[in-house]
């Protein structure tokens, strides 16, 4: 099996188990690997550890469920997702999302780390490109809102704060989307859709408060975060957009957002 195959299957495999007390060692089997060989991939090509993402993905699903179906016990969305407290659930939900499950309930945002997809292979080298990231619940909802203006971040110089560690990198991107949660409306949904780059879809077809809402983003340009003993500034780039088209394609909705993106970046 050549390595991209091997990416494909492990990816997916994780995704249909999720809910399963599935080990790294049971992907690998699954993918007729050794262990070791799955664990230089995942690090080589995604800079992460399979167990790493396992939990990561884990915490995403859970988080779904958390904000969708509020009648649900804690406990009964960690015994739902492998865990026998609700304490150790707290603690692997925590790690990941910087807040307990009781508090995320009042989010507006569920796709921290969205689904991993294949890299392109050039040679010896893996190239993620930027539909490496699945936005297909943005795009179902896009197509119920298809008159509404989109709210585009991107965060200004992420690499050096992700140079200082990359847990810092990851206060970085909940800093982000606690400053978009904080700005949007009670029926705008925040939306992961690159590395560093994110959307708000609204729920208005109004202008004057898509501004507004990017507006009161901007105004927190330049704040800082706490990392352990020091003070990060954090500024983004923001743009508002409205997305046109009958019948526009999945692709064509990543591209334009990008490209509204783009748009709002100096061209110095």
């Amino acid at each position: 099996m050549d390595n991209i195959s091997l990416l494909v299957n492990s990816l997916e495999y994780i995704e249909c188990h999720l809910k399963d007390n599935i080990k790294t060692i049971d992907i690998a089997h699954a993918c007729y690997c050794s262990k070791s060989t799955l664990e230089k991939l995942f690090h080589y090509v995604y800079h992460i550890s399979v167990h790493d993402y396992l939990v990561r993905r884990r915490m995403m699903a859970a988080g779904r469920l958390l904000t969708q179906q509020p009648e649900l016990s804690i406990l009964s969305v960690a015994v739902e997702y492998g865990y026998n407290s609700h304490e150790a659930f707290s603690r692997a939900f925590k790690e990941i999302w910087n807040c307990n499950p009781s508090e995320f309930r009042k989010r507006k945002y569920t796709e921290l780390f969205p689904r991993l997809r294949e890299p392109i292979q050039k040679g010896d080298s893996y190239i993620m490109e930027r539909r490496n990231f699945d936005i297909s619940q943005l795009y179902d909802l896009f197509c119920e809102r298809k008159d509404c203006y989109f709210i585009c971040c991107d965060i200004k110089s992420l690499v050096p704060i992700n140079n200082i560690s990359h847990k810092a990198g990851d206060l970085a991107i909940l800093e982000t989307v606690r400053r978009m949660e904080d700005a949007a409306g009670e029926d705008d949904i925040v939306f992961r859709i690159g590395g560093d780059e994110f959307c708000i879809l609204t729920s208005s077809t109004s202008q004057e408060y898509a501004e507004h809402v990017s507006n009161s983003i901007r105004s927190h340009n330049e704040e800082t975060f706490d990392y352990e003993d020091r003070q990060i500034p954090l500024s983004l780039y923001v743009a508002v957009t409205k997305v046109k088209g009958p019948q526009i394609k999945y692709n064509d909705l990543f591209t334009e957002l990008h490209l509204a993106i783009m748009d709002s970046k100096p061209t110095n």
